[in-house]
């Protein structure tokens, strides 16, 4: 019998403060065979985090990953670029059980770690528990249909 394969992937992206964090979790991912597009930065050079958060979001949006990962100093500012995309919501998350409580509350399609407050083995574990989490609907999904403000 036919069967088809499926393959998780993730869009990640970071700024000059991220970077380190980024080659670890993309390196981790690849490891669980899951299909990783970085869109960098790559290095320690002072870069504009939107330039970067943007790309994630828009393939997020397009549905061609499963969900994006930023990472920058504190988060915040790929958070709040990424939230600024109508179909996005993006959960800064800085321990694995906000990352839980921001897939099953707020069904986050992107999260947002800041590199500068947590080590690269808190990221995993960030990572990962947003990624073993499920959203709740119900009472939640009402909550979340009222977000737009259009």
């Amino acid at each position: 019998m036919f069967q088809i394969e499926y393959t998780m992937k993730i869009a990640i992206a970071c700024d000059h403060a991220g970077y380190e964090l980024k080659d670890y979790l993309k390196n981790n991912l690849q490891q669980q065979n899951i299909e990783v597009i970085d869109y960098g930065t790559n290095g320690p050079e002072s870069v504009d985090y939107p330039d970067f958060g943007h790309k994630v979001c828009n393939d997020v949006e397009a549905a061609k990953v499963d969900f994006g990962i930023l990472i920058c100093g504190t988060a915040n500012g790929m958070a709040m670029t990424a939230n600024k995309h109508e179909n996005i919501r993006c959960g800064l998350c800085w321990s694995p059980e906000i990352a839980t409580l921001t897939k099953q509350h707020n069904n986050a399609n992107v999260i947002a770690i800041p590199a500068r407050f947590v080590n690269k083995e808190e990221g995993w574990m960030i990572t990962q528990a947003y990624m073993d989490a499920s959203f709740e609907g119900g009472r939640h999904q009402n909550r979340i249909n009222k977000i737009a403000c259009a």
